[in-house]
């Protein structure tokens, strides 16, 4: 895994919650450990990753843009087997 991929890693596993977590850093981390990320509708993409899959929303922006999101991300890496970097 890349420097860049264990930094959004980092990121979405943070105490107390990063808020400046970018998209595209994420699909990034999804395609960099196995995953497949489809579009999807309604501004939604879909990733399949260890047998699990999850739809997502894309953020207008260029960040993920609530705790919500972050929470269903660190749900989803965990659930597909992906634990926080030691």
């Amino acid at each position: 895994m890349s420097h860049n991929h264990e930094q959004t890693l980092k990121q979405v596993f943070a105490h107390p919650i990063s808020m400046n977590i970018k998209w595209k850093d994420v699909v990034h981390l999804f395609e960099s450990l196995g995953g497949r990320v489809e579009p999807s509708h309604g501004g939604r993409e879909t990733v399949h990753l260890n047998g699990k899959q999850m739809t997502f929303h894309v953020p207008h922006g260029k960040s993920i843009e609530s705790k919500e999101e972050v929470m269903q991300l660190r749900h989803f890496l965990e659930g597909a087997g992906v634990s926080a970097p030691g």
